[in-house]
């Protein structure tokens, strides 16, 4: 099951935005504060809920409370007041909120700026199955969490400690055992590429996460670099089937404290997923990574299964107070709103100015 298109009217930075997905991979980017990630997270928290509540067994209230739990806990408004969440103006605003299934069957829920722990409106579509854990959302925060998951979970139940929800949920996937029987054909392909890449595997023992290499022996996961930590991530989740080809996965900026020679791999890893079934969100301010997917948008020898990639840039106007506006693109170059490449540009100006300055004092010497 995938999402076909959000939509999301007056919801924090958004007054009106509206967008059909591509069921593979959807790049999103933009400067700070352009609704990369609200837009990532409204998409998991509404979707996330939707699974993971038995819509034919809870009375109506359980189930407006479980998805107020989950927008809250995933945002994290002070004293978990839905409210606000609403985007900030003054007086009274409805804030309304959507996504569409592939089936068409549509999640929505409404609340005002006034509210406290209730929707105003809430429909959703009732599911032929119950709660399938192996049919879900996965998010992977730009902070990994796999080298602390050993008593997280224990904590974030018992304790208040200011961590998103989304660092819990990932931690209760990681906790999942190994599953039963042998890996696909397309799973094993993306574990051997993922182990080639670490030179190790990755193992659990004990809540504790360790990278075995053929020659070294096993590292803890703290002791591994950050960018192995997270491709680590994503191989156990492969391996406890938590990423299947039912899964719709949102990363959050996976270049984060990555080498830029692992984000090709990275990508190839993604082409993978996304050739698994898997629907894959990211955002991303990383220069390769937008090239690299473009590379593979643009030239069919390098996207021979032909997979769909959908390049969405957000940006606002000059103009104080500007909504947000986004344009969508098949190619990165046709892309008018370009943060990354602008800067790209900019720092070639920036050398040809000084070099040009530099030559214009020798000349008048």
């Amino acid at each position: 099951m995938k999402i076909k298109s959000a939509r999301l009217e007056n919801f924090m930075l958004f007054d009106d935005f509206e967008m059909a997905w591509s069921p593979n991979i959807n790049l999103i980017c933009g400067s700070n504060s352009t609704g990369k990630t609200v837009l990532i997270k409204f998409m998991y928290a509404l979707f996330k809920a939707w699974r993971d509540t038995d819509t034919k067994k809870e009375t109506k209230d359980r189930i407006n409370t479980a998805f107020v739990e989950k927008l809250t806990g995933v945002f994290r408004p002070d004293d978990k007041l839905v409210g606000r969440l609403a985007r900030r103006q003054q007086g009274y605003i409805q804030c309304g909120c959507s996504i569409i299934l592939d089936d068409y069957e549509s999640i929505e829920a409404g609340f005002s700026s006034r509210a406290k722990s209730h929707f105003d409106t809430l429909y959703y579509p009732p599911k032929e199955e119950g709660v399938d854990p192996l049919n879900t959302a996965i998010y992977i925060p730009p902070k990994e969490i796999i080298s602390a998951t050993e008593n997280f979970r224990y904590l974030y139940e018992d304790m208040h400690i200011a961590f998103e929800e989304t660092y819990y949920d990932l931690v209760r996937l990681l906790d999942r055992p190994l599953k039963k029987g042998a890996n696909t054909a397309e799973q094993k392909l993306v574990l051997d590429k993922l182990s080639k890449i670490m030179q190790g595997d990755i193992i659990q023992r004990e809540n504790r996460f360790y990278l075995r290499e053929s020659v070294n022996g096993e590292f803890e996961m703290g002791l591994v670099s950050e960018g192995y930590r997270k491709l680590a991530t994503i191989a156990y989740l492969i391996k406890n089937g938590s990423l299947n080809a039912n899964t719709v996965l949102f990363w959050d900026e996976p270049e984060t404290n990555m080498n830029p020679k692992m984000v090709y791999p990275m990508v190839e890893t993604l082409m993978q997923l996304a050739k698994l079934g898997v629907q894959v969100f990211i955002t991303t301010h990383d220069y390769f990574l937008q090239q690299y997917f473009n590379l593979v948008a643009a030239y069919p020898e390098a996207n021979p299964d032909q997979l769909d990639v959908k390049f969405v840039s957000l940006y606002r106007s000059e103009e104080k107070d500007a909504p947000i506006q986004y344009e969508v693109a098949s190619r990165v170059t046709d892309l008018e709103h370009n943060t990354i490449m602008e800067e790209f540009d900019a720092i070639y100006d920036r050398e040809q100015g000084i070099i040009y300055d530099q030559i214009g004092k020798r000349d008048q010497i």
